[in-house]
């Protein structure tokens, strides 16, 4: 049985230690334990909290912030104020009715009775055994210090927590619709992160989360007929049975005992989630590396089947992901079925069992993904949710291309696995409600704009930086951010800071352009001229975010040959991307023009069909004038 002290130790090897190429990079440490009793009966729960706060950074606080999440599901709540403000609330926290023509859109929130609401109280808050004064304002808990914490110095809080879990609206809940009792996610107070920007106290209207790197030791008491998955290290496997315990062991659980203590512990982890039903089948299989993956689903026959034939596609994906960015550090991951939809917590996900077999696959795919990206790879979800969901979709699509294909027609070619990304960014781009990636999570206009931002334009951030570096060095780059930045809080700047270290380019204008404006990517075959026995090309840059070029040329004998148009802003030229093709590689373009030419050795007439980015990985928005033929 592992240990805590294994845990430690495992910890103190250097597994987790924090490391970043970044000099003067400092972070935060928190150190959590909790003894938390669950009512399953009321759905209440309370609990103490002692937390060590390490502060790594050069600035004496004198004040902190806790996270509340539960007070969000609360008439009047910002939560519940963004739902009925926003033009497309989110279908899962809406009422939708429809009188003849008209639909109404109403919050699930706004109608929530006392006992159905979620709240977080605090009481009894002493920093180093000194009370310290607290306000509460909606989701966020604002503490001035009994005394300042100094930079490199630890203080030590305490508190209790009364709390109560609110009807299933959005992740964390009670009787979700797939019939879970409890999804006790951003359940305890959290709290928020400070670094080299300062505090990160968001309010919680439904968007992402940012957390401080640290151990959670977590007792749970339950009603003994509940079974427990979720985060961490089960520390008391042969006390508590429900398909944990070590082979070979008898588990008796006394007949009087009305609960169970379920002992965790989460080393080197920045959240820690778990689902809880009476119903619950616990399945264990044995992935890469040793890791066990736990499935925990109702035992219903609509979920049976699907979630059996999860699991060996499950230690698939693991696999994909271990060889395409980095080991999974942990030995220990979740999947769960509760909540709505997905969300990813660490070493473990949860997620609705109610689905096709194709779907339950892929949320599993994605979800598990985020634990490369997110809950290794710590970005500020808030911020940079593009790094976020859109790298955990980028590879999550590789992935589902390989380990469950699709179905193709013996006379047609797959379709790219990024494909939905783009038909995706191209239709935000036409609707004119785009907005920066700089722009907060919290801020966007619509749903829409944000989902198709975080998702998709991520996504492709990715796959196009394959285009303008080659695909062969973006995949070296994604392992040596994984490599540098693990266990740390990555930014933008060091996504591109890895890609132009490993390739040599210059890439300040790419992140610029592509996260931080909303420039679209417009070239056009111009003019094709016969010019004696040759033939000019003039190429035209409509769009203003500017790109290397790559061109292919098929002749009417039969034959192809590529050009590659260095863009003068990256003083790099990338590897042939077609290496059975001749290649010519030409002058640098430079931005400030707004046309190209160049000569092709052939008379037009010889010239077939020539096209701008045959690949199709260049976000270019019209690609109608990508195309020549005769």
């Amino acid at each position: 049985m592992r240990t805590i002290l294994a845990v430690a130790l495992l910890s103190a090897s250097g597994l987790f230690a924090q490391k970043s190429p970044n000099a003067g990079y400092w972070q935060q440490h928190v150190n959590y334990k909790m003894d938390v009793s669950v009512d399953v009966k009321t759905f209440k729960y309370t609990g103490k909290q002692q937390l060590v706060y390490t502060n790594n950074s050069p600035d004496t606080l004198r004040r902190v912030f806790y996270h509340l999440y539960n007070n969000a599901f609360q008439p009047n709540s910002e939560m519940d104020a963004r739902l009925q403000a926003i033009a497309d609330p989110d279908s899962r926290m809406v009422i939708t009715t429809k009188v003849g023509d008209k639909t109404t859109k109403t919050s699930r929130i706004a109608p929530l009775k006392p006992n159905e609401t979620g709240y977080l109280n605090i009481t009894n808050f002493k920093q180093d055994n000194v009370a310290a004064k607290t306000i509460v304002s909606g989701t966020i808990l604002e503490v001035t210090l009994a005394k300042p914490i100094l930079p490199h110095s630890s203080t030590t809080f305490t508190l209790d927590f009364d709390a109560q879990v609110p009807l299933q609206i959005r992740r964390s809940g009670r009787n979700s619709a797939d019939g879970i009792a409890l999804s006790m996610t951003q359940w305890y107070p959290k709290m928020a992160e400070y670094d080299f920007e300062g505090w990160h106290a968001d309010p919680y209207i439904g968007r992402e989360f940012h957390g401080v790197w640290g151990d959670f030791d977590v007792n749970i008491t339950i009603d003994k007929t509940y079974t427990i998955g979720g985060s961490g290290y089960l520390q008391n496997k042969n006390e508590i049975g429900k398909g944990y315990e070590d082979a070979g062991v008898t588990v008796e659980i006394p007949k009087k005992a009305k609960t169970l203590t379920w002992h965790f512990f989460a080393p080197n982890v920045h959240d820690f989630a778990w689902g809880a039903d009476p119903e619950y089948i616990h399945d264990k299989i044995i992935g890469e590396n040793s890791v066990e993956l736990h499935f925990f689903y109702k035992n219903k026959p609509e979920f049976l089947d699907n979630w059996k034939r999860l699991q060996p596609k499950t230690a698939e994906i693991l696999a994909y992901y271990d060889k395409n960015v980095g080991p999974y550090p942990y030995k220990q991951y979740s999947v769960v079925q509760g909540g709505d939809g997905g969300m990813e917590y660490a070493m473990c996900t949860l997620i609705t069992g109610g689905r096709s077999f194709g779907s339950l696959v892929g949320t599993t795919a994605h979800e598990f993904a985020h634990s490369w990206f997110q809950h290794i790879l710590a970005t500020n979800e808030s911020k940079h949710y593009w790094m976020d969901e859109g790298f955990t979709s980028y590879i999550s699509d590789l992935a589902m291309d390989a380990v469950l294909p699709p179905k193709v027609k013996e006379d047609e070619a797959p379709e790219s696995p990024f494909k939905g990304a783009y038909d995706n960014y191209f239709y935000l781009v036409k609707s004119g409600k785009e907005q920066p990636l700089t722009t907060h999570a919290d801020r966007y206009n619509s749903n829409t704009a944000y989902s198709i931002a975080a998702y998709s334009k991520g996504e492709i951030f990715l796959a196009q930086l394959g285009y303008v570096i080659g695909e062969e060095k973006l995949a070296q780059t994604l392992k040596r951010y994984f490599a540098d930045y693990k266990f740390t809080h990555p930014t933008p700047n060091d996504i591109k800071r890895t890609a132009e270290k490993v390739s040599g380019a210059e890439l300040d204008w790419y992140l610029t352009d592509w996260c931080q404006t909303t420039n679209t990517i417009d070239y056009s075959i111009k003019e094709v001229k016969e010019a004696g026995a040759n033939t000019t090309i003039t190429l035209e840059r409509i769009g203003l975010m500017p790109m290397p070029i790559d061109i292919i040329v098929a002749y009417s004998d039969g034959t192809q040959e590529s050009f590659y148009v260095p863009l003068n802003l990256m003083h790099y030229t990338k590897d042939n991307p077609f290496p059975k093709l001749k290649r010519t590689v030409l002058k640098e373009w430079d931005w400030a023009h707004p046309t190209f030419t160049f000569t092709i050795n052939k008379p037009k007439d010889a010239i077939r069909i020539m096209a701008i980015d045959p690949s199709e990985t260049m976000a270019d928005v019209n690609k109608a004038n990508n195309l020549y033929s005769k």
